[in-house]
């Protein structure tokens, strides 16, 4: 008859290296890969598209200060005010206007608002004939200027200062059939620099880039400066952080960035 008693000793003594290992896997685990609640995450940074091209330098002098990393995403205030309402997660807003934040503040979902910036609304174009004229007016009334861009009026404030500097002037109803209508004012820019239209009424931060001065621009007189506001997400799990890069924007170099960018 088997000795039962001895095969059950015997396995279980066998057992024993096995288990230590497991046991040792596990702790190896614990300690090389923190819980997600600890581990080193991105800032994720809602940014109005008139804003990109300073805070990609801004957030580049950031990076380098704070070892702290900046993930941003670029679209129009209206579109990140949806986004927001039904819950994405982003840690911090850079709105193209200030009623947006206000309005998310009210609801709850974010901190009190900051003005972070001003800038103001152009007509931007190329060519002599476009380049040639004494006012934004006449750039738009040239023969050969048949395309014009602006970003959606609905759901961007720098298309919604153009639309009524456009009305102010009595211009609005005669353009409409030449209207192109973008879906952000940095893509409203694109268009006329790739020349799908022969103009367009964007963000002087644009205007003052690199692309931009390869063509001209008339300020906007009739589109009032455009105050633009921050905030912190209440939802955010990175307050500390949000913050650092909230009060980074009115650090001495991001003043500069600003400044060349046309904003004050």
């Amino acid at each position: 008859m088997m000795d039962t008693t001895r095969f059950r000793i015997i396995s279980r003594r066998a057992l024993h290296p096995l288990r230590r290992a497991v046991v040792i896997c596990a702790a190896a685990l614990v300690i090389l890969c923190p819980s997600p609640s600890h581990a080193a995450e991105s800032l994720k940074v809602a940014v109005a598209a008139n804003f990109m091209i300073p805070f990609k330098e801004i957030a580049a002098a950031f990076e380098a200060e704070t070892k702290i990393r900046v993930e941003p995403t670029y679209s129009s205030t209206g579109n990140f005010y949806s986004q927001i309402v039904n819950g994405a997660p982003y840690d911090v807003f850079l709105s193209a206007d200030e009623k947006t934040p206000q309005s998310l503040f009210e609801k709850g979902l974010v901190e009190k608002p900051i003005l972070y910036a001003t800038g103001r609304v152009v007509l931007w174009g190329r060519g002599k004939e476009f380049c040639g004229a004494k006012t934004w007016q006449e750039a738009i009334g040239r023969k050969g200027v048949k395309k014009i861009a602006i970003a959606n009026p609905v759901t961007a404030p720098y298309g919604a200062a153009a639309e009524a500097a456009l009305k102010k002037t009595g211009l609005w109803d005669g353009i409409q059939e030449r209207i192109v209508v973008a879906q952000n004012v940095g893509q409203s820019f694109q268009y006329a620099m790739s020349g799908g239209t022969d103009g367009s009424f964007c963000a002087l931060s644009s205007a003052l880039s690199e692309q931009g001065s390869k063509g001209c621009h008339y300020l906007i007189e009739e589109a009032p400066p455009i105050r633009q506001a921050a905030c912190l997400l209440a939802r955010t799990a990175a307050k500390v952080d949000a913050s650092r890069l909230l009060k980074y924007l009115d650090s001495p170099k991001a003043l500069e960035i600003k400044k060349r960018y046309g904003y004050f």
